[in-house]
């Protein structure tokens, strides 16, 4: 078969399996790995092997630019601490955990033969990025807090970088390359550090360049040439090309997402990138699939699951120390959070990849791939298929569940009075007459009224809905005044310890709501 219509082919089947995965209600990328591990095994044809420079050249950019160009800046930088903790120390120390445990296991257990600490620290380098690809799509889905999904997404951005950059370092090291720990720490900052900031100037280059047009299908191709384009000049020059796409992602995302792009281009653009991200998902996933030979996994099951029991204990380890040094700051987590974010660390395609690019001659390479293979196809089926009783369990989606259509209507109501109010400026302004804007505004007034009549028939009664609006008022409220007293004290009108005080009390009264005041659950 050629190679165009393997592709069409690879399409076709991704189609049927997503909506087969909607009617069932079954995680999406779950559906296409079991799909491809059915059609690999009966070898109906035979897919392009998933190799790092495939991955590389194709779908990771673009992967990681699209979660990247869709996570709020500012919601970004709210969770910081938590996101980086997670992300850069905490891969280290899940790196090390993994490795320790599995070493100690190959002493105890007889049937893990031959498998060192070397060994280990490599494979530990190589799972340790996590793919939160099903789990944020059922967070979408069920409403789970939005900040969660922030941080389950932010961190898989980073780690993505940061574990690619560990496993480079360990074949290094392995490989006979001296390295302290100070020039470890000091060469892993270099190319991070490097890595974002080509990507902060491949985005600005970028936001100008957009700033100069207005045509969807240009501004559409710039970001494209961004996506990619941060991510071949960081590699080219040996720094982290996932790192250079996700500060390039973030950058374009917020800035000229916002202020650049005209509200066309904007929906051309988002609408773009997410069926670009669906298209790559598909087919990595299926190709993941295709990949997965069944008999090696079942002569190695016992293998596997002990280094899956060391990788969940790793992340666990990991997510409980964060928690704890969170415990006292405004990014505190709760502990349900963490139990989802514990099992929330999916593993994907990326591990896959990094096992299948071990050098050949590299002792027990055959080994950990099998291993890598085992543990991404468990994590994808036990903790994709149970996530939802998990959350469902442990009451993470509160009062949110069955409020969907509440929140369809109140969303649309928002729009409506959006695009009343940008009305109202067009006329006030002069570039609208009123007599054109007349009746497109009673159109927009009859979709408020009837909004307002159907969300209060559909729960604006219900004493829990009434409690959630408000305290997502109440909060958003409390943000606004914080801004004022912040732009008080800058004014030089507040005195340093007076708005410290008066800070800690706004502080003070959204910890009372059970969460920091959060411009996320703005319901204005």
């Amino acid at each position: 078969m050629q190679f165009a219509s393997i592709f069409v082919v690879l399409f076709t089947i991704a189609t049927a399996v997503a909506m087969l995965a909607r009617r069932l209600k079954m995680p999406y990328t779950v559906a296409l790995v079991l799909t491809g591990i059915v059609l690999g095994s009966v070898h109906v044809f035979s897919p392009p092997h998933l190799t790092k420079e495939l991955l590389y050249a194709i779908f990771l950019p673009g992967l990681v630019f699209e979660a990247a160009f869709h996570l709020e800046a500012r919601a970004f930088k709210r969770n910081a601490r938590a996101i980086v903790a997670l992300a850069v120390p905490g891969v280290a120390v899940a790196i090390g955990a993994t490795a320790a445990i599995l070493d100690v296991a190959a002493h105890v257990l007889p049937f893990i033969g031959g498998f060192r600490f070397v060994h280990a620290l490599v494979f530990g380098a190589l799972i340790a990025a996590t793919d939160p690809i099903a789990v944020v799509a059922m967070f979408k889905s069920l409403g789970a807090p939005k900040r969660l999904g922030v941080l389950v997404e932010g961190e898989s951005l980073l780690n993505d970088g940061t574990a690619i950059v560990f496993f480079t370092m360990a074949l290094g090291f392995l490989s006979g390359k001296s390295l302290s720990a100070p020039a470890a720490t000091l060469d892993f900052v270099r190319i991070v550090g490097m890595g974002a900031l080509i990507g902060a100037a491949v985005a600005f280059a970028s936001a100008l360049a957009i700033q100069q047009v207005d045509d969807a299908m240009i501004e559409i191709t710039i970001t494209t040439i961004a996506a990619y384009g941060s991510f071949a000049a960081a590699e080219q020059f040996h720094f982290s090309g996932v790192i250079a796409t996700v500060v390039a992602g973030i950058v374009l995302g917020s800035y000229a997402h916002g202020k650049a792009m005209s509200p066309s281009t904007r929906v051309a653009v988002e609408t773009f990138w997410e069926y670009v991200a669906f298209a790559l998902n598909s087919v990595v996933f299926l190709l993941i699939g295709f990949q997965v030979r069944i008999e090696s996994l079942f002569a190695s099951w016992k293998t596997i699951l002990v280094a899956y029991a060391a990788v969940t204990l790793g992340r666990a380890f990991v997510v409980a120390i964060v928690t704890a040094l969170l415990a006292r700051t405004r990014e505190r987590l709760p502990w349900k959070w963490s139990a989802v974010m514990t099992w929330g660390g999916l593993r994907g395609a990326l591990s896959m990849v990094l096992a299948l690019a071990l050098p050949r001659d590299f002792t027990q390479r055959e080994g950990i791939i099998t291993i890598t293979f085992g543990v991404v196809l468990l994590s994808l089926l036990v903790q994709g298929l149970t996530m939802a009783p998990l959350l469902r369990r442990l009451d993470v989606l509160g009062h949110r569940k069955g409020s969907e259509e509440y929140e369809r209507l109140n969303a649309t109501r928002r729009a409506a009075v959006a695009a009343l109010e940008s009305l109202g400026a067009m006329v006030r302004s002069g570039r609208v007459h009123e007599h054109v804007a007349a009746p497109i505004r009673e159109d927009y007034e009859k979709v408020v009224q009837r909004t307002d009549q159907a969300m209060h028939t559909c729960g604006l009664e219900d004493s829990e809905l009434m409690q959630q609006e408000a305290r997502g008022l109440r909060r958003a409220l409390l943000v606004v005044e914080k801004d004022a007293l912040r732009d008080e004290h800058r004014r030089g009108l507040v005195a340093e310890d007076v708005i410290e005080r008066l800070l800690r009390d706004v502080d003070a009264r959204a910890a009372e709501l059970g969460q920091t005041a959060e411009p996320d659950d703005d319901p204005a």
